[in-house]
């Protein structure tokens, strides 16, 4: 029956599978914290390294999954990546202590950090540059679904059956994942690859860690703390001898020389802005919901649900309309409609009613679709298929660092709004809920600078690729706003390839 399908359709099953469990994985074990901490009796430290531990793992691999997809096949990459965090969930569902689910987490963030970046390079390799914006409704059904669902399934497993369950519960996924691509998915190396870069590893690795680790400790601890300055500058140091390293190396791991076009780098950026807002949100409102309003995790999780459903449904639309109105609009739009979407939180209270936030998540759902599609379709847009490997890697670090950096801002706005106005005194509901609207505050100023620079940065004409209507010179100056002396003779028939071949390879 799958002779029929097309292989770009076998490999979108196949990775939203395998993604849709590592991202609902980092949501999930939220829900289960207080009751691991009691069963294990561990030590809040103990427990913040169940988390640690898996996000430092991520760090330290994600950069090098593209060399390694592109040296050993991604198929093997991938199913090995699918074969250690499956391994690894069914242990961690197994720990008798809080040291073994720790060290079982690390191992799970071994997989984790490799199943992204290379299932994406497969993705935007089986799908033509044209149809980019299909693959990227693709990838928006894991990456909004995973993180909206964590709390919901963790919360029903914890009160039916235990903690445990939580990591059982990507057995099956993964198993099917495994046979399924084992079975279907097509070998891919690349001759380029290389030797294996071990400063680069070494230099990107740790200093990846040492910077993601400062950022998580920084809201709490203070961000002059010793601690937190001592990692963060280390980990930044590590990273300047990684750029260094891989800007003099021939065959390096991490392919910096990608910033050099134009799209690529632009749309990292408002990505960085975008992601960050979006994953920092979600870490803030159920705070929101269960600390002042009282509810569950289990309720939180439901009312923040309707978010998912307006970018599922809204992203098929949105990736139709992108080849005509093409990614600047959609994107400036759509986080320009996020910032207005998040100014009713703003104004929230401690009597909120739970259907009315689930009609501002649902409006701010709708929202984003029309920035997260074009923005993954246009990210590839100039990418070479040999370098889809290396994108993605370098695509996916970035990701993990916005995140971070987004949490790590507005639960510091947060603490420092909270600690102004409590002094020495507790905290009271007023307190808190004042507290919270700053952070409300900074996420809307966050999407907003990132619908300002997409307005600024973004050209359509440097994501022709992606694009299925023709470019005349005369509608590429249009879209420009002005003559570019680096701007080669636009063709008037429709773009079909990418790479050298194609007219908008940008500096």
């Amino acid at each position: 029956m799958l002779k029929r399908v097309e292989y770009k359709w076998i490999v979108a099953v196949i990775f939203v599978l395998g993604l849709f469990m590592e991202i609902m994985d980092m949501t999930i074990l939220n829900v289960a914290i207080p009751t691991i901490r009691a069963e294990f009796d561990a030590s809040h430290v103990a427990m913040e390294w169940t988390v640690l531990g898996y996000l430092l793992s991520l760090a330290i691999f994600i950069p090098a999954s593209g060399w390694v997809g592109d040296k050993f096949g991604t198929k093997k990459t991938f199913l090995f990546a699918l074969f250690v965090f499956t391994l690894a969930s069914a242990l961690c569902g197994l720990s008798q202590s809080v040291e073994q689910l720790i060290v079982f987490r690390i191992l799970q963030g071994v997989g984790g950090g490799m199943l992204t970046p290379v299932g994406t390079a497969m993705l935007y390799r089986a799908f033509p540059p044209e149809e980019r914006a299909r693959a990227s409704t693709v990838l928006i059904i894991p990456t909004v679904i995973a993180p909206a669902t964590g709390p919901i399934i963790g919360g029903l497993l914890i009160d039916w059956l235990s903690w445990h369950w939580i990591f059982f519960v990507n057995l099956p996924i993964g198993i099917l994942g495994f046979i399924f691509g084992w079975k279907y998915l097509k070998e891919h190396t690349e001759p380029t690859a290389g030797d294996f870069d071990k400063a680069g590893f070494f230099f990107s690795g740790l200093g990846l860690a040492g910077v993601l680790y400062a950022l998580s400790k920084a809201p709490e601890e203070g961000w002059l703390s010793p601690w937190v300055v001592f990692t963060g500058f280390a980990g930044l140091a590590l990273l300047v001898m990684a750029v260094y390293v891989e800007t003099h190396r021939p065959n390096p791991m991490l392919a910096l020389r990608l910033y050099r076009d134009r799209m690529f780098r632009n749309a990292n950026m408002v990505n960085t802005l975008a992601y960050g807002s979006f994953a920092a949100f979600l870490f803030l409102l159920p705070q929101f919901m269960q600390e002042l309003l009282g509810y569950s995790a289990l309720e939180s999780g439901l009312t923040t649900f309707p978010q998912a459903i307006g970018i599922i449904v809204t992203s098929q639309f949105v990736g139709k309309l992108y080849h005509t109105v093409g990614p600047r609009r959609l994107i400036t739009g759509g986080l320009l409609a996020v910032t207005l979407s998040n100014i009713p939180f703003i104004l929230l209270d401690l009597d909120a009613n739970a259907w009315q936030i689930r009609g501002l998540m649902l409006a701010r759902g709708i929202s984003m679709a029309f920035s997260f599609v074009p923005l993954q379709a246009a990210t590839y847009a100039n990418i070479e298929k040999s370098d889809t490997g290396r994108a993605s890697a370098i695509f996916s670090t970035q990701r993990q660092v916005s995140a971070a950096l987004g949490v790590a801002i507005l639960a510091t706005l947060f603490l420092t709004r909270l600690h102004a106005l409590q002094g020495d005194a507790l905290p009271t509901p007023d307190m808190k809920l004042e507290a919270f609207r700053w952070a409300f505050i900074g996420s809307s100023v966050i999407t907003a600078a990132g619908a300002i620079f997409a307005f600024v940065n973004i050209r359509d004409i440097d994501a022709a690729a992606t694009m299925r209507r023709p470019f005349t010179a005369v509608e590429s100056l249009e879209l420009e706003g002005e003559i570019e002396g680096d701007i080669a003779p636009i063709e008037t028939s429709p773009v079909t390839g990418n790479g050298s071949n194609s007219p908008n390879r940008r500096v």
